[in-house]
């Protein structure tokens, strides 16, 4: 038996030196060594709007069913500027998001079924554990790298035009 407990503790160690270094900063060192996460395609195009006029319009990559939603932006280590996901339900109702596995800061952006921007977490944090709820029912989010909200105007009480 103790054999076998050997190849249990080497086993746990080199899962948790795994682990471990998934936490690290991504640098460009790092992306290039064989580490570069995932990738999307973009197939659809959001317009923040500020009293019907577009302030600014960005890709998404669309998570519209369960396994999508629950995978959203997790090991994806490089987003455009102008590049997004956006998330949809089938209804609306609060909403939380987590970014466990997201390597990226991202600003998270609740939208209701009137397409009305209802809560915007700025900077959340990569790979907390930390619960986002939207405080008010959304059937969309919205997630943006972080800083853009505030670099391009975006608040809430805005509409967004889902193309």
């Amino acid at each position: 038996m103790k054999p076998y407990s050997s190849l249990l503790l080497i086993l746990a160690l080199v899962m948790l030196a795994g682990a471990c270094s998934d936490s690290k900063s991504n640098t460009k060192s790092e992306q290039n060594s064989g580490n570069e996460g995932r990738s999307l395609t973009f197939t659809r195009s959001v317009a923040f709007l500020a009293e019907g006029d577009t302030v600014s319009t960005i890709e998404v990559a669309v998570a519209d069913d369960n396994q999508e939603r629950s995978q959203g932006l997790m090991d994806v280590r490089e987003l455009g500027e102008s590049k997004g996901m956006l998330f949809i339900f089938e209804n609306e109702q609060p909403r939380s998001f987590w970014m466990a596995n997201t390597p990226l800061p991202l600003d998270i952006i609740f939208v209701n079924a009137e397409g009305e921007i209802v809560r915007i977490q700025h900077s959340a944090e990569p790979f907390s554990q930390e619960n986002y709820v939207s405080g008010e029912p959304a059937k969309y989010v919205i997630e943006v790298n972080a800083g853009y909200a505030i670099a391009h105007d975006i608040k809430e009480g805005m509409t967004v035009g889902l193309e």
